[in-house]
């Protein structure tokens, strides 16, 4: 037999999720663009994601894991399923695009060759060290926040942390 949580229940943790949305969207946004490269796409699995989150709120827990940190695995088991599906469709090169805008086309063209530079230096980084630079750096989470999605220390997130910087220039030197 289902037993219903009280609504006070849930009206706690749908306030908190609306608390959490404001502060997270962005956030887990720019995560997933990093990890899926297009925009629109990352707008569409960001909103996704919280609406996974409303859908499963009566069996979220907190157990010593903030909403966030359960969002940003939210993100991430919808980016693996995105990847998944989308290496089995045809795609067009970034390379093709046309970007219509008002901006030198010189500056367009040496901030697509440094993205892709930064990109192919990414790839070579261990899926660990990867998934720590976006969530620090482009998910902008603190080492704690990261942590409890990693399931590491605070600690051990800056020790990856600097690990993966210091490979990063390295590569990046490298291809100068």
């Amino acid at each position: 037999m289902h037993v219903e949580r009280s609504t006070g229940e849930r009206s706690s943790k749908e306030t908190a999720l609306a608390a959490v949305y404001d502060e997270y969207y962005d956030k887990i946004a720019r995560y997933i663009l990093v990890r899926i490269g297009d925009r629109a796409e990352a707008e569409d699995l960001a909103g996704e994601v919280f609406l996974k989150a409303l859908q499963s709120l009566d069996s979220y827990k907190e157990r010593g894991i903030p909403m966030q940190a359960w969002l940003f695995k939210i993100a991430h088991n919808l980016v693996v399923d995105y990847l998944r599906k989308a290496s089995k469709r045809k795609t067009v090169p970034i390379d093709t695009v046309q970007i219509v805008t008002e901006e030198d086309p010189q500056t367009i063209v040496e901030t697509r060759m440094e993205l892709a530079r930064v990109a192919r230096a990414l790839d070579q980084l261990t899926p660990t060290q990867r998934q720590v630079i976006e969530l620090r750096f482009f998910g902008e989470l603190t080492s704690e926040e990261a942590g409890r999605i990693l399931n590491k220390s605070s600690g051990a997130v800056r020790e990856m942390q600097s690990a993966a910087i210091r490979q990063l220039r390295k590569l990046l030197c490298e291809e100068s």
